[in-house]
């Protein structure tokens, strides 16, 4: 194992501010996400432990923003682990209580020794997986137009670019805590503005003509920002549930910018909306029955949403239910949707080097499911052998022996496997490699096709050195058969933050593929960071620092997210 290349005149930290001035503080979510909801403890029995009502609310809105993505609303499972009362009572308050301090190298934070929650809260976590969890209420199309909102009309937008910013090589940068953006300059890293959006926006996604930007919060929120105006800003919104995870925007040839589509977590459902105003067009749920047992499941989540390059479809994974639907929208009022059997639980994933194929993980099973985008069906299921794959949208490159092939990691054991994309090879979408990463909790994987460097982060991984280092493999080196040399970038020493456990996530390219761009994530009332690293010499370059920057973590260079560069 290499080390990463020392580097000296560390930035100081900037120590936040003690009063309630910062963005953290100043964010006050929807009355209407999953964690502001007044609840009361359903049902209670003998032998509960004991709770009070605020308490349990308390402990709600912790779950929705730490627990719900992976667990699920109803703590069915998926990515994560089952917490329905009869296997958390099973295990009993102490189980409870120490996993969630501690932790696990499968991927389950360490949210006590970490910090992120107290002992007291930690306690309080411990006694809610005792109880029954409750139920939110539904979200249909009134709900959905009392919350849109159409701020600029467009007519009476921009109908030429009014700014000089580098659109294309633009970083969308979440602030997680925060409920906001930043819209980061690729070239002289500099903020060009800092956006309100809903709470924690999972990914950025940009409009086929490369103009707007639409976000999607954890509270599912959506905000369609106009990139064109002297100051870039929301110009419709519009909240599609209570807790979501995807947006996207149509991109087959005649339908381009036309709509856009977003996927909940709660309700199960994903809504087709017009793609200049958001207008909310059509709402489909996803419950129904698994594709395997055959048996009803009241929470089919709407994972990852990519849209096809060949057909004028959007598709989408249903979590829960193990199914990918190619939602083809050229006639709305007569919806046509192809239901694939694939495997579950549905996560994330992205497309080969051709656009033509789609891998995803189901990541609870262990398998890569391959879709056809082009012929519309179902073209290979494979084990990733590795432990709960979480490629993110993956990473392809052509190996000096397999050829082309596409990457992931992995969020349950430290290996990284690489399957070939050759559709005629012998070993079409199949494993040809496996190799080792710095240890499970992985998130992302990331190369470019200018860079010789594959990236593999540990973002939740329990160890403090670990979550804040990369590995990086060089891929003109790599050899069938043969271990690759990992070379261990320290992101988290170089950021120079000496509080916190500050976790390293998301490498992402400029638009020219020369610089490689890390969160540096560290608790809401800790300082953190934006590493950017010197693609050719593994080299520190930048490091961003400013008080706005807000647990900042997933982060959306304009130009690779529209082409689908990755």
């Amino acid at each position: 194992m290499a080390l990463g290349l020392a580097v000296t005149g560390a930035f100081a930290q900037d120590a936040p501010k003690e009063h309630a001035d910062q963005p953290q503080d100043q964010y006050v979510g929807s009355m209407t996400t999953l964690g502001e909801l007044q609840v009361e403890i359903p049902g209670r029995k003998p032998g509960d432990p004991v709770m009070t009502d605020e308490e349990f609310q308390n402990a709600t809105t912790i779950y929705f923003e730490r627990c719900a993505g992976c667990h699920g609303v109803l703590r069915k499972g998926a990515t994560g682990k089952a917490l329905t009362t009869d296997l958390t009572r099973e295990n009993g308050f102490e189980y409870l209580r120490d996993f969630i301090v501690y932790g696990s190298p499968a991927g389950m934070p360490n949210w006590g020794t970490s910090g992120d929650l107290s002992e007291a809260e930690v306690d309080m976590m411990a006694r809610y997986l005792l109880l029954e969890p409750p139920t939110p209420p539904e979200w249909g199309m009134d709900k959905m137009r009392e919350t849109w909102n159409v701020v600029v009309a467009p007519e009476d937008r921009p109908t030429e670019k009014m700014n000089d910013i580098d659109i294309d090589n633009l970083m969308s940068v979440t602030l997680r805590d925060a409920g906001q953006i930043a819209l980061i300059d690729g070239a002289n890293y500099k903020i060009h503005s800092i956006i309100d959006t809903g709470y924690a926006v999972h990914i950025s996604r940009i409009s086929a003509s490369g103009r707007y930007l639409f976000v999607i919060g954890r509270d599912a929120k959506v905000n369609m920002i106009d990139l064109w105006m002297e100051e870039p800003a929301t110009v419709a919104e519009i909240k599609i549930g209570m807790e979501a995870r995807s947006v996207e925007t149509s991109k087959f040839e005649g339908y381009e910018d036309k709509y856009a589509i977003a996927g909940a977590y709660w309700p199960p459902q994903y809504v087709i909306m017009d793609g200049d105003t958001l207008e909310p067009l059509r709402i489909q749920s996803t419950r129904g029955t698994t594709y395997d047992e055959q048996l009803y499941h009241p929470e089919p989540r709407v994972a990852a949403i990519l849209s096809s390059h060949y057909r004028p479809e959007f598709i989408v994974n249903v979590k829960e239910t193990g199914k990918i639907l190619l939602v083809d929208y050229s006639d709305l009022k007569a919806l046509t949707v192809t239901e694939i059997d694939a495997e579950r639980f549905l996560h994330d994933g992205g497309l080969d080097h051709t656009q033509r194929y789609f891998i995803t993980a189901a990541n609870a099973r262990n398998k890569l499911v391959v879709i056809d985008t082009k012929e519309g069906e179902l073209e290979a299921i494979t084990d990733s052998e590795g432990l709960t794959p979480h490629p993110g949208r993956g990473a392809n490159f052509e190996h000096p022996d397999h050829g082309w092939v596409w990457a992931t990691s992995h969020l349950g054991d430290d290996s990284v496997a690489l399957i070939s994309t050759d559709p005629e090879g012998e070993n079409a979408w199949q494993v040809v490699e496996s190799f080792y990463a710095l240890g499970g909790g992985s998130l992302f994987v990331k190369t470019h096709p200018e860079s010789n460097h594959l990236y593999v982060d540990a973002t939740l991984n329990p160890d403090p050195e670990i979550s804040a280092s990369v590995a990086v493999y060089k891929i003109d080196e790599m050899k069938a058969g043969e271990e690759p040399e990992m070379i261990v970038l320290p992101i988290g020493e170089w950021a120079g933050i000496p509080e916190g456990q500050p976790r390293i996530v998301q490498p992402e390219f400029n638009k020219a593929g020369t610089e490689v761009w890390f969160s540096v994530w560290n608790a809401k009332d800790k300082v953190s960071a934006i590493v950017v690293v010197d693609d050719k010499t593994l080299e520190l370059k930048e490091v961003i620092k400013d008080e706005r920057l807000v647990t900042p973590t997933g982060k959306f260079n304009v130009y690779n997210t529209r082409a689908d560069v990755y």
